[in-house]
This record gives C-alpha cells, structure tokens and sequence, in this order.
C-alpha cells in the first residue's frame, strides 16, 4: 500500500469536515421540526401531548425510518455514480428512488389510517390512542413529502452539494415555529394544527431543494430532467434499498423495544421518566457521529466509483480517526456532567440520581454508537447493505435484546440492565463491521463499483479524477 503523506491525511479531513459538519447541521434542524410540533402541543395539556408523543413515535417506527432507511440505498447507487462521472446517472437514480418511496409512502399512508385501532391492540391507552390516531392521519402528507425530501438529500449530498440544504433546513425550521404558533395555539384546532405545520415544513423543504435542483447550474449534469429510464432496474434499486432500510430500521426498533419493555419493570414511571431522559441525550450524543457516517459514505461511494481504492481506504482511516476522538470527548463529558444532567428534565431527586447512575452506561453506549454509524457509513459507501443487515439483525435480536431482558428482568439490573443489553449490542456491531472493514481489499470494492454504475455508455477508463472540489459545493 502506498505510503500516505500528512498533508493528504490533512486533505482528507478537511473533506469530510466541510460534509459532516453541514450535514450535522441539517439533522438537527430536520429533527427540531418534531421536536418544535410537540413542545407547541405540550402547552395543550397532558392526554394531547401524550398523544402527539406516541404518533409521532409510532410514525417514526413504522414510516419515516423506513423511508430514510431505503432512500440510504442512494449513498451507493449515485455517490458510486458520481465518482464515475455518470452524472446523468444520479438524476434517474434519484427519480427511480422517488418513485418507490412514494409507492410504498401509499401503503405506510394506509397503515397510519388505523394507527388508533393498532395502539388499541396493542394495549395503549384508549383515549391517549384516539389521540394518536387523530394526530397520525394528519401526519400523512408529511409521510410523502419526508420520502422525497430524503432521495433530494441524498442526490445532493454525494455531490458534495451540503450548503444548499442547510439554508433551506434553517428557514423552514424558524418559519415552524410561527406557523406552529398560528396552528396550534390561535387556530383553535389543537394538536392536529402541530401535524399540519409538520407536512406544510416538509412540503416547504422538498420545494425548497426542488427548486435548487431545478434551477442551480451546479446539478444542470447531474439532472437533466424527467425520463423513463427511472422506471426501470427497479428491482436493482430494491436490492440495496430494502437491506438498507433493515439496516437503519432494526436499530432503531431495537430503541422501541426498550421502551415498552421499561414499561414492565418495577416502578415503571421512574423507569420510562429515566429512558426518555437517556435516549433523548443518546440522540444528542449521535448527532455528530451522524455527520460522520454521511461524510464517510459520500467520500468512500465517491473514490470507489471514481477508481481511487488507496483514497477511499484513506478515507476510511480518516474517519474512523475523528469518531474516535469525537466519541472520547463525549464520554468526557458526560461523565463530568452526569451529576446535574438529570436537573435539565426534572427536579425528582429519584430521577436526577437514577440518570447520573446510568449516564457512565449510556457514555459508553454513545461511544460505540458513533463507531458503529460510521462503519455503516462505510457499509453504505461500498454497497455492503446485505451484509449490515445480517450484522444488526445478529447483534440486536440475537445478541442485545436477550442480554437487556436476562440483565434487566432475570438478573434485576432494571434500566441498566437494558442500557447494558444494547452495549453488548454494539460491541459486537463493532466488531463484526470492523473485521469486514480491516479485511476488505479495495481495489476489488472499485472493480465492483465499476461493474454497478456500468451501463452502455461507459468509457473504456474509468476517469481519474478527485470528485470532490470545493466549487462543487456551492
């Protein structure tokens, strides 16, 4: 392997920082819009909160993580694309990935129709899932509009193109809060006024994007309009697409579980009130790993299907480094803060006590979690989506969620013993991607990127080219 100088180590940060940190920022601004709808209905009282809460988990669960989960298959398909200067690829990529997540937003549609009925079954509250179910129906424009917002961010994103949706994330979130405000409160309609504003901002982000994509010169290769070609090779797409959305989704389901299963434990206010506090700081924690992961996904997609592997393993090196030093700083901190991080929820003494307990535990679950998304970051690049779903399905199902119930139920270790379970989790995760990733030869993952983006106008070389250039950014 080729000795790698310091300044292309120092390159190669500066790279994936102009990406990580953008797209940081957009998670968390896309994630501020749910945040911002339900503080608005908190000030309705406690059964339309409780309400607004669980259908906008239960939408998560069964609908968004889905749709983020299969428009991933992208980070593959036009990120390998653009590396190969196909750029007329990416646009039909992101149609053809537009499409199907727009068909299966129609059966998703159907499924939080009945959201109440469904909670009903599965013995929640009568009242507080009539309120969902109400809540839920009024989430289903945003449903469409998340699907094809997802497949723009992607389309953008493995074009180095981040600013753009940055600005458009940052209006739309603080035009959301007055037109929360009128919805909500002046309205009169309550907490199905906090739905509407969540599809009428997403709606706004999606024509925001759109219009860029339209009108930019930066993407006047890479869309060149609608075409048909989009209908076809589906079923190409959904072989990436649906290990994608198992990758993302059985994580995240794996979060859900703990919840109900915090609900079984003795005590079960203080153990849920405790739960809500810790997975709403582990979201916190993730957001940079997140950046992270979309950054080392762009770059390793980009220099495989541009033919550079000794670039695309320094990339991976590179980013491994920085989650590293991300994930020490973090445990730093929440170590030293975990006496007091309890007071920003609640002023119970029980809970505040109970979270500085647990906050080591879920350190060190914020620690491996940012490891672990940035080797499916990786994973996503390269076109491993197969392979990263086996290893989340062993990990949480096989491994985490019987280690959590033994730890917290058999062993009565209570709430740590379900952080633990998830620890055990991750530390396999970790391991099983990170032994995929030392023994993977690069220059075969380019050789099968070239076969993927090949079609029947493909040159004879693959163009040796950087695919990243700060004037592609803006």
């Amino acid at each position: 392997m080729k000795r790698v100088s310091r300044q292309e180590v120092v390159e190669e940060m500066k790279k994936q920082a102009w990406l990580a940190g953008p797209l940081f920022t957009v998670g968390v601004l896309q994630y501020s819009l749910q945040v911002i709808s339900v503080m608005f209905v908190g000030h309705l009282g406690e059964l339309p909160l409780s309400g607004a809460s669980l259908a906008t988990s239960f939408a998560s669960v069964t609908g968004f993580n889905l749709l983020m989960g299969m428009a991933s298959a992208l980070d593959t398909l036009c990120g390998q694309s653009f590396g190969a200067g196909q750029h007329h690829m990416l646009g039909i990529q992101m149609q053809r990935a537009t499409f199907v997540l727009s068909f299966v937003s129609v059966f998703l549609a159907i499924m939080l129709v009945f959201t109440k009925h469904i909670l009903v079954a599965m013995h929640q509250q009568v009242a507080i899932a009539e309120e969902a179910g109400v809540y839920a129906i009024y989430m289903i424009p945003s449903l469409f509009a998340y699907g094809i917002f997802q497949c723009l961010l992607k389309f953008l994103q493995t074009q180095n193109i981040v600013f753009p949706m940055v600005l458009s994330s940052a209006v739309v979130a603080l035009l959301h809060i007055p037109l929360c405000w009128v919805l909500v409160i002046k309205s009169g309609i309550g907490s199905k006024g906090a739905a509407i504003a969540n599809s009428v901002s997403y709606w706004l982000n999606v024509l925001l994007i759109g219009f860029y994509v339209k009108f930019s010169s930066s993407c006047a290769k890479t869309w060149t309009g609608f075409s048909v070609k989009a209908l076809q090779n589906i079923p190409e797409f959904l072989k990436i697409s649906i290990p994608s959305a198992c990758m993302l989704c059985l994580k995240a389901w794996t979060f859900e579980l703990m919840v109900l299963l915090s609900g079984l434990l003795p005590n079960p206010q203080l153990e849920t009130s405790v739960l809500s506090i810790c997975l709403n700081t582990f979201v916190i924690a993730w957001m940079i790993p997140f950046g992270l992961s979309c950054a080392v996904s762009t770059r390793v997609s980009n220099e495989l299907g541009a033919g550079h592997p000794q670039a695309a393993s320094l990339a991976v090196r590179v980013a491994l480094f920085l989650v590293l030093a991300d994930g020490i700083m973090m445990v730093l901190v929440m170590i030293l803060l975990r006496k007091i991080w309890g007071n920003l929820y609640s002023s119970d003494t029980h809970v505040i006590k109970y979270v500085a307990a647990v906050m080591p535990i879920l350190a060190t679950c914020s620690f491996l979690d940012g490891i672990q998304s940035v080797l499916s970051g990786i994973a996503r690049g390269s076109g491993w989506q197969k392979i990263g779903a086996i290893v989340n399905l062993g990990s949480f199902y096989f491994v985490g969620v019987p280690s959590s119930v033994v730890l917290a139920f058999v062993l009565h270790m209570k709430g740590k013993g379900l952080w633990l379970g998830i620890v055990s989790a991750f530390i396999v995760q970790v391991i099983l991607f990170g032994v995929i990733t030392i023994r993977t030869s690069w220059d075969k993952e380019a050789n099968k990127a070239a076969m993927r983006v090949k079609d029947t106008k493909i040159p004879q070389e693959l163009p040796q080219r950087d695919p990243f250039t700060i004037t592609e950014m803006n």
